[in-house]
């Protein structure tokens, strides 16, 4: 493998968090949010930059990347791997907290900015197809954007089904690079002539890691293995459970061992020991 998976939480915060590299960040959050022209962002600050992390603060630290524009906009952008049906209104917190954030009394209202959250999740929250979708607050009937201080933008990767060759925009791109970086041995010919994706490449290249990085990204890919192998073992665990619940309930009705174990695939031992 020679580059990082960018949904592993480190290797996320070291591609877009990095204070000496924020194009990669600026060129990601035009794609996804559609900023152009007067729109764009030309410079940010990133509140929260990239350092890494130890390996025992891991549990309780949330990596996201908090960064400020030209325009004093803030932008939140999270990496979620491990399933969350409560992330929408985790999302909210994030935000409302940041904004409160902003100002200390009350006649500070007026320098209020607005926040920006986007969350990139590798499992599906709504039930639309879309893979991206951005929410606001709208007037019920007219549907305007009176209130324009909250946005909030969710990329459900395994609803991204596009091949690279398909990615005709960056933001397709972006988030094809998220979702496949790490299966790629060279940077592809898509991305060769944009600057900002070869620094992504770059910054994603493993072997240029230090050792207490790669430790870091290892362990958190382990808990990631961890966590889908306690969700595999619990599957079988639920379906073989059922097996024996039914097999009890064909027993008592008096249906035939032989046509019990047939129906559940349990063993015919099994059955007669229910």
């Amino acid at each position: 493998m020679k580059f990082a998976d960018p949904k592993n939480d480190i290797a996320f915060k070291k591609i877009f968090g990095d204070k000496n590299k924020t194009a990669v960040l600026i060129s990601f959050l035009n794609a996804i949010l559609e900023f152009e022209g007067d729109r764009a962002i030309k410079s940010v600050t990133i509140a929260n930059p990239y350092q890494v992390p130890k390996i025992e603060e891991l549990k309780n630290t949330i990596l996201d990347i908090n960064a400020i524009n030209q325009s004093d906009e803030e932008f939140i952008v999270e990496m979620q791997v491990e399933k969350d049906i409560h992330f929408a209104k985790r999302s909210l917190y994030y935000t409302s907290k940041s904004y409160v954030n902003q100002i200390r009394k009350a006649e500070e209202y007026p320098n209020l900015k607005k926040v920006y959250f986007i969350g990139i999740l590798d499992f599906a929250i709504f039930e639309t197809d879309n893979y991206i979708s951005r929410h606001l607050i709208l007037d019920q009937k007219t549907y305007k954007q009176e209130v324009k201080d909250f946005e909030f933008n969710f990329i459900e990767l395994k609803k991204f089904k596009l091949e690279l060759k398909e990615c005709d925009t960056n933001a397709k791109k972006w988030i094809h690079f998220i979702q496949n970086a790490e299966t790629f041995d060279l940077i592809p010919k898509e991305y060769e002539n944009i600057e900002e994706f070869i620094a992504a490449f770059e910054a994603a290249k493993i072997y240029n890691w230090s050792k207490k990085e790669l430790e870091v990204y290892d362990y958190v890919s382990m808990q990631e293995g961890k966590r889908l192998s306690e969700i595999e073992t619990a599957r079988i665990d639920g379906k073989a459970e059922g097996k024996v619940e039914t097999a009890k309930l064909l027993k008592a009705e008096g249906v035939e061992i032989a046509l019990i174990s047939k129906t559940t695939g349990l063993l015919l031992s099994e059955v007669d020991a229910l």
